[in-house]
């Protein structure tokens, strides 16, 4: 029979089954051979469950280790050990035994009793952080604090109290009053000390001290007892304060309580004394914060000041006579609620026990909580929900309109060209003016409505419970009307307009994310439509007004990229094929979709008024590879270079031509700029004089796509043109067709008449050379000559073609 079911049978184990306390019979390896009654009450368990190891499943993992090392030897021993129990997660809730094992030689076993020490422990550390507490709190107060003992010896000194005497607050320890403050000042304070042990007294001295300097100095100190559970002193605390600056301005000033009555004066916080929930005074801080004189709130009762739903609160704190902080609430006079931090304290004066409670108006740090909450949900500047609050709602609102069946609107609105007031006018204006539209969009939309600053100039709305579109480009139009009234910024009129782009939930998508996409995609429908305007969602037509601007976003950073480059298509005389000319032609290398001719870009850089910058680099372009080419005696020809309408009439454009050919150093003549007929047309009166200026700079003018505009003869022969290009058009028909015939023939001889020379361009075929050169055309262009060429390939071409200097000889001025 086991050892633990022979310890059962007999009387010995059933002896032990009477008793209180817990007991256990360990084997070697930590499994239980007996466990009495007691011990599964203690552990809720049945005893079979308990035998063996199971009874270790009380423990906590390191108090299962503990004991199992401590059974393996075969001594005695104790342990205190943490008993895990289901939910006691809290460490307030923890439970601690302490564990007795005696080694029984003749039975190779540990019989073991269990005794709960949950209460002492917990008690144990609740001691052990108020004595941290408190000294953490006498450190950090302006005065000497200590604690002696009935017998004299300190027991307590926090770090001022101690250096002062130049001591730590470890070696204060142990020594008596007089080793610490000197025997002849213990000898002049022993009476107090006296009569705080016999009487059980506060008592409060005065010292003056001399410095070495003969300076005089006054402390305060004053004797606390620490009365024991007889009632008898146990104890003294001393705390000394420093009241020279008190004593200096006020000889009569009666220390204790008249200092403690200024401090409270000074005080900015409210602080009040009650004596068992009766208010026996304040200051005038706490009077103000009530709104009451201190005569109206002295002998009442403090819960007659406090809201209801915290009355039972405080009367618990009351009852409870502890030292804690808590919120609560408090009423006005006019029954406002103010929120405070109450920090309640008990304090002894000679034989009377008085509450202190530290009033702390909350109002401040809870407007600033509820600030910073304001704006982890708002943009700064509007004042509007953010991006990130505005993500969350839209998320809510669709699961009500997927519950509801409902149809909802979500509206991109983004500002066209805000960039340029900002880069004009400056921030301070831009953000003025994002206010004052972020102000129309939330009068423009009912209570229901959500309005969010998306980023930047971007905004968002979105219309819950809509029923119809009519509806929404109701809105819709109502915005575009509000936004784009001006704005008064420092005396100038500014104005911004909108681009609407409209999403509707559930037919153009029911996430956020596939809303906030097709939105986006209509509101750059609207920008491609000319800005100002709404764009509901539509894929096929949304797709291409987002391929046009992505296209003009690429086209910004073209020349930055360096993704543009020139080829060159010849010129040559009608009547011998000799080099005449050449004229640069802008090619994009787009990173995506290879080399793109003008007509694929240009329309959308003249649209979006990208031409400048991308015509100044034509013409810089150009004017580099004409200077290289001369410097090699290979084209000492002109190089024609086309120019845009927008790029013509800029206010600055003589200027860069004259900045062009300073920079890269050559003369007018080596260049040609080619307009079209519209061009000079515009306003025939200030071409004139930018084209007689340009004559001046030495540069040749050349009508581009003569024929197909409208020109004024009266004003073209005004004008200081050097050659005319007959249109591609024209030239495509010839010899067969006889209108085609007619009109080339008229441009030769209206050209001649005219003393201007004509170029022919699009020339693709033997016949139609020999029709231009038969008419009188002085020079030719096209794929039949050369198709255009690359930088290298004209080089190739022209050194293939004979002298450009005999070219240029023999060319017609």
């Amino acid at each position: 029979m086991a050892l633990g079911e022979t310890f059962r049978a007999n009387d010995e184990g059933a002896c032990w089954d009477v008793l209180p306390s817990s007991i256990l019979l360990l084997a070697a390896d930590g499994s239980a051979s007996f466990v009495n009654r007691s011990f599964c009450d203690f552990a809720s368990s049945t005893r079979d469950a308990a035998l063996g190891m199971g009874w270790l499943e009380l423990l906590a993992p390191e108090s299962r280790e503990r004991v199992v090392a401590a059974a393996g030897r075969a001594r005695d021993f104790m342990l205190q050990l943490r008993i895990r129990r289901s939910g006691q997660d809290d460490v307030a809730a923890e439970s601690w035994v302490n564990m007795a094992g005696r080694w029984l030689d003749e039975r190779r076993a540990h019989v073991c009793v269990l005794h709960d020490v949950s209460t002492a422990k917990r008690v144990e550390r609740a001691m052990t952080m108020q004595a941290e507490q408190f000294r953490q709190l006498t450190n950090n107060v302006p005065a000497m604090v200590a604690y002696y003992d009935r017998d004299g010896f300190c027991r307590f000194a926090n770090k001022a109290y101690a250096g002062t005497f130049g001591l730590s607050e470890e070696s204060i320890l142990g020594l008596t009053f007089a080793e610490i403050i000197g025997e002849e000042a213990a000898r002049e304070v022993q009476p107090s000390i006296d009569e705080v042990n016999e009487k059980s007294r506060a008592v409060t001295y005065v010292r003056q001290l001399s410095g070495p300097d003969g300076s005089r100095r006054w402390i305060e100190v004053n004797v606390l007892p620490h009365l024991g559970p007889d009632g008898k002193p146990s104890g003294a605390f001393v705390i000394v304060t420093d009241i020279t600056e008190h004593r200096r301005a006020a000889e009569a000033v009666r220390e204790s309580e008249e200092r403690l009555n200024k401090f409270m004066q000074a005080s900015a916080e409210g602080i009040v004394f009650h004596k068992e929930g009766t208010i026996v005074d304040a200051n005038p801080a706490a009077c103000q914060l009530l709104g009451y004189s201190l005569e109206d709130v002295r002998g009442r009762r403090t819960l007659d000041f406090v809201a209801p739903d915290h009355a039972a609160k405080m009367a618990s704190v009351t009852a409870s006579g502890l030292d804690t902080a808590y919120e609560s609430v408090l009423l006005h006079k006019d029954t406002s609620r103010i929120p405070v931090e109450l920090i309640v304290r008990s304090m002894a004066f000679g034989d009377e026990r008085l509450r202190m409670a530290v009033v702390r108006d909350l109002r401040d740090r809870h407007a600033a909580q509820a600030r910073i909450q304001h704006l982890a949900h708002h943009d700064a500047l509007t004042g509007l929900p953010n991006r990130m609050y505005f993500m969350e709602q839209l998320g809510h609102q669709i699961s009500l309109a997927h519950n509801g069946a409902t149809q909802m609107a979500l509206l991109f609105i983004d500002l066209d060209h805000f960039k340029r007031v900002n880069d004009s006018l400056g921030h301070l204006v831009g953000d003025a003016l994002l206010q004052t539209v972020a102000a129309r969009i939330s009068a423009c939309l009912r209570t229901t409505d959500l309005v969010a600053r998306f980023g930047g100039d971007e905004f968002m709305v979105l219309l819950p419970g809509v029923t119809h579109r009519s509806d929404v480009a109701e809105v819709a139009v109502k915005l575009l009307t509000a936004i784009e009234v001006p704005v008064d910024a420092d005396g100038r009129a500014i104005s911004v307009t909108p681009s609407v782009g409209i999403a509707m939930f559930p037919h153009d998508g029911e996430s956020p994310t596939d809303l906030i996409k097709h939105a986006d995609t209509a509101m750059y429908l609207a920008k491609s439509r000319g800005r100002a305007n709404y764009q509901f969602f539509d894929p096929a037509t949304a797709s291409a007004a987002y391929a046009a601007l992505v296209m003009e976003s690429q086209l910004a950073l073209a020349i930055e990229r360096n993704e543009f480059l020139l080829h060159f298509q010849p010129q040559v005389r009608a009547t011998d094929g000799v080099f005449a000319g050449v004229e640069a032609l802008i090619r994009w290398n787009h990173p995506e979709r290879g080399l793109l001719w003008p007509d694929a870009f240009i329309p959308l850089a003249e649209q979006r008024r990208l031409m400048l910058p991308i015509g100044q680099w034509v013409l810089r372009a150009a004017a580099r590879c004409a200077k290289r080419w001369r410097a090699m005696g290979l084209a000492e020809v002109p190089m024609a270079v086309n120019l845009s309408s927008m790029q013509f009439h800029a206010s600055n454009f003589l200027e860069v031509i004259e900045q062009v050919l300073r920079e890269e150093k050559i003369p007018g003549a080596w260049l040609e700029l080619e307009l079209t007929e519209r061009m000079l047309m515009d306003d025939v009166g200030s071409v004139r004089q930018v084209l007689h200026q340009l004559k001046a700079m030495g540069i040749r003018i050349s009508v581009d796509d003569f024929g197909t505009g409208y020109s004024s003869l009266a004003h073209l022969k005004d004008l200081p043109i050097d050659r005319m290009k007959i249109d591609r058009s024209f030239v495509n028909g010839l010899p067969q067709e006889r209108g085609s015939a007619a009109i080339a023939r008229a441009v030769v001889q209206m050209a001649k008449g005219l003393g201007i020379s004509v170029i022919a361009e699009g020339v693709e075929t033997p016949a139609q050379r020999r029709f231009l050169a038969d008419e009188g055309c002085d020079e030719l262009q096209g794929d039949l000559i050369s198709p255009p060429l690359s930088a290298a390939g004209l080089e190739s071409w022209a050194a293939a073609h004979g002298s450009a200097r005999q070219a240029a000889v023999h060319r017609s001025p």
